[in-house]
């Protein structure tokens, strides 16, 4: 939990709290408990992001919003960290404070709770406890462009894959049948496979059935132009804002859901309400490894990447040790030596200590 060479005491000029809503279920993981308490290399997912988050130097109070049922095991979590913190000499721990209260059914309700144990903080950073991986230098990024003056920060990376929009319409019905010259593959069971025939907005799939009803057609999706993808960008954790303007944001988002009822807004992140104010979004760069925690796939990419950092942390930690044992024995030596001349000198002078007196 080193900063790593960044001084966090000195970089917490604004209060600072994080927000680290802990709730999302980790059945696609293949685990019965909260996907922030899944394990890479012994470590939970919520752990590794709090020790993320001290190690950035950032955050003078942590709120971790944990399901109701899993608040306790939460604190432990953080029970433990704070032990660890406590023995280490070098850990930005000093004066934080780490609370877990029970958030909501979503991430955005999670996040209104989280905000009433903020205190008085000039900022709040939102963090997915899935990004359990992202380096402490994205935090000091996104902290640092609110603190010059952003009210709304996330960091992003490019899009690399080629996107496109996907419209969603039935298949259409044919009475087609195989001909000598259709040359289309046929499927597992013998039949041909479905053509494609171009319409006004794109190319529409056409689904061969010998249904009596054709109302029982599948639905099939149509994809529509490229997008041109120097213009998007993924979206990482954590997100940073003034802390009045996440209020406000909240709050403008709590009437809006009384007006209009509930389902009438869809808000998948902080930064998207923010939006919602006419308040621009600020880019910082994120970082490859805070890939998000969701398919098996991104658990074997995860265990990699943890177990390569817990290797390197210890091996630096030996390091360190080794280096400090050989300093106090080089210092003893160098004491033991200098005591040793100065005996020395005195036997060869043994008057001096008598003139001295005199």
């Amino acid at each position: 939990m080193r900063g790593r060479g960044h001084s966090g005491r000195s970089a917490r000029v604004l209060n600072i709290c994080v927000i680290v809503p802990a709730a999302g279920s980790g059945t696609r993981l293949g685990s019965a408990d909260p996907k922030a308490l899944v394990r890479l290399n012994g470590k939970s997912l919520l752990a590794r992001s709090l020790e993320a988050i001290i190690s950035s130097g950032v955050a003078s109070t942590i709120v971790v919003a944990a399901p109701e049922e899993f608040l306790m095991r939460a604190r432990n979590e953080i029970d433990s960290i704070s032990e660890s913190g406590a023995k280490d000499s070098e850990s930005n721990m000093s004066g934080m404070r780490i609370t877990a209260v029970a958030g909501g059914e979503d991430r955005i309700e999670s996040v209104q709770l989280a905000l009433k144990y903020a205190g008085d903080a000039d900022v709040v950073l939102v963090h997915d406890a899935a990004r359990a991986l992202t380096p402490s230098e994205v935090f000091r990024r996104v902290a640092d462009a609110v603190r010059a003056g952003a009210e709304a920060v996330v960091p992003v990376l490019p899009m690399t894959d080629t996107v496109r929009r996907v419209e969603s319409r039935p298949a259409v019905n044919s009475d087609h049948r195989p001909t000598m010259n259709d040359h289309r593959p046929t499927t597992n069971d013998g039949r041909r496979a479905p053509r494609s025939q171009p319409d006004a907005d794109g190319w529409q799939v056409v689904v061969e059935s010998g249904a009596e009803n054709d109302q029982k057609l599948p639905t099939v999706e149509v994809l529509h132009g490229d997008l041109d993808r120097s213009r998007l960008r993924r979206v990482q954790t954590p997100q940073g804002f003034t802390a009045s303007t996440l209020r406000r944001a909240h709050e403008r988002y709590e009437d809006d859901l009384a007006a209009l009822g509930p389902g009438s807004l869809a808000a998948t992140d902080d930064a998207g309400l923010v939006e919602r104010l006419g308040i621009e979004v600020v880019a910082v760069d994120g970082d490859e490894e805070a890939l998000k925690i969701t398919y098996p796939l991104d658990l074997v990419l995860g265990e990699h990447i943890a177990t390569k950092r817990d290797t390197e942390t210890t091996r630096d930690a030996t390091k360190r040790d080794t280096e400090t044992t050989r300093d106090a024995t080089q210092q003893e030596s160098a004491t033991i030596d200098a005591q040793a001349t100065l005996d020395e000198g005195e036997k060869q002078n043994p008057a001096s200590e008598g003139e001295q007196r005199r």
